[in-house]
């Protein structure tokens, strides 16, 4: 028996009927890393403005996650909505269109303010030096936010139209295509934001504006007359500030590192590819599980039943050619782009022994993250991914960092 044979029959009983299921996750996971590659070559690109910013990286990670749980969140209930039969073209305050529009916004805004003001008390307590006012702070936060949400809303927009005429299911392209633009349009819009910062009376005027603002329209969405714009901010706000202040936790991570990074730039390209990544593989997991604790096929119990095993070893199966492509991409990218690098060989190294780190805290917070969600009545799919998520977020920065210690990259 040929080797090949020997290790393609394991591999297709492990597969079993599900392997076009793989494919597709593969698919998604590699245009998930392209997109996050094209995000962290802009991150390499703007050291400078980092520097000058003590504790703006802080912010990074858990900006980049609120326009995910935003708008997916967003999608899942318009698809809802169709499904139901109750979905109409009307942004009235009484439309579920309108109503999630409203939210979406309101929400943009209020907890672009609240991780301004969790990043800047996790700076100041984590003793990083001459970190950026709150204001300023603030303002970053807040226009970076509603930048990056406008664009986000209109792709979901169009991808609600395209479900309503050729019957497309939300369910399956929201989420992939608003982690894209996410990581894609955030550091970017986070960037432009900065231009604000450092100007005389203008800075500190359009700063206490944005927070009136903020402050305002989240408290008219959380006291508004309209029972579903009133619940979906209800619903929203808890999970969003948790998670926002748990990947706020990964900020601090990086932020702390900063001089290894700002040496090889390179090492930064490849920061949210991993931190991605992670939490795909994560979702990945949680969502797989969810639909087979629904469908009864996996019990909420404390130890993996065989079926549970079965996506737990099909994630781990994922990860590896996932890792191997962010360290070798990074690589290439940094050599584009003419940035320094430790070399290809030392970035796969650390890809893949951070991430052989990252996912095994992925596997156990996904299944016991979602088991709980599960024991205690709330939906996994709206309250279990996003802690997923931002939980995946911090360790996968603590894992980069251990990863480029333990290799002696420098």
């Amino acid at each position: 028996m040929r080797p090949t044979s020997a290790f393609a029959a394991p591999l297709r009983a492990l597969l079993g009927s599900d392997s076009s299921g793989v494919r597709q996750g593969l698919v998604a996971l590699v245009l998930n890393s392209s997109t996050s590659l094209v995000a962290g070559a802009f991150l390499g690109a703007i050291t400078g403005t980092l520097a000058r910013y003590p504790g703006l990286l802080v912010l990074v990670p858990a900006a980049i996650g609120l326009r995910g749980n935003i708008f997916g969140s967003f999608g899942n209930r318009l698809s809802t909505a169709i499904h139901a039969g109750t979905f109409r073209w009307s942004l009235r305050r009484e439309a579920p269109l309108g109503q999630n529009v409203l939210a979406s916004m309101l929400l943009t805004m209020g907890i672009s303010l609240a991780l301004a003001v969790v990043a800047k008390a996790v700076a100041v307590g984590l003793g990083l030096q001459n970190s950026i006012d709150l204001l300023s702070l603030a303002t970053v936060s807040i226009v970076g936010g509603l930048l990056g949400s406008i664009v986000v809303l209109a792709a979901t927009l169009g991808l609600t139209a395209g479900a309503v005429r050729f019957g497309w299911d939300l369910d399956n392209v929201t989420a992939p295509l608003v982690s894209t633009l996410g990581d894609v349009l955030t550091l970017p819009a986070l960037y432009l934001a900065t231009f604000l910062l450092g100007i005389h009376i203008v800075t500190p005027t359009v700063g206490l504006v944005l927070v009136a603002a903020s402050l305002v329209f989240l408290v008219a969405g959380w006291r508004s007359s309209s029972a579903g714009l009133r619940r979906i901010v209800h619903e929203s706000v808890p999970v969003l500030l948790v998670a926002g202040c748990i990947s706020a936790g990964a900020g601090v991570t990086l932020e702390k590192s900063f001089s290894q990074f700002d040496a090889l730039p390179a090492l930064l390209v490849l920061v949210p590819a991993h931190l991605s990544s992670s939490g795909a593989l994560g979702g990945i997991l949680s969502g797989r599980l969810a639909s087979k604790l629904f469908l009864g096929t996996v019990p909420a119990t404390s130890s993996p039943n065989r079926e549970a095993r079965r996506d737990i070893s099909l994630v781990l199966l994922l990860a590896v050619p996932v890792y191997i492509f962010n360290g070798a991409g990074a690589a290439l990218v940094a050599r584009w782009l003419g940035e320094a690098s430790p070399g290809l060989i030392q970035m796969v190294g650390v890809s893949l022994l951070a991430g052989a780190l990252a996912v095994v805290f992925v596997v156990a917070v996904a299944y016991y993250g979602t088991i709980a969600a599960y024991r205690t009545g709330v939906d996994p799919d709206t309250y279990g991914i996003p802690i997923v998520s931002s939980s995946v977020d911090f360790v996968g920065a603590f894992t980069l960092i251990i990863a480029i210690s333990l290799l002696g990259v420098s």
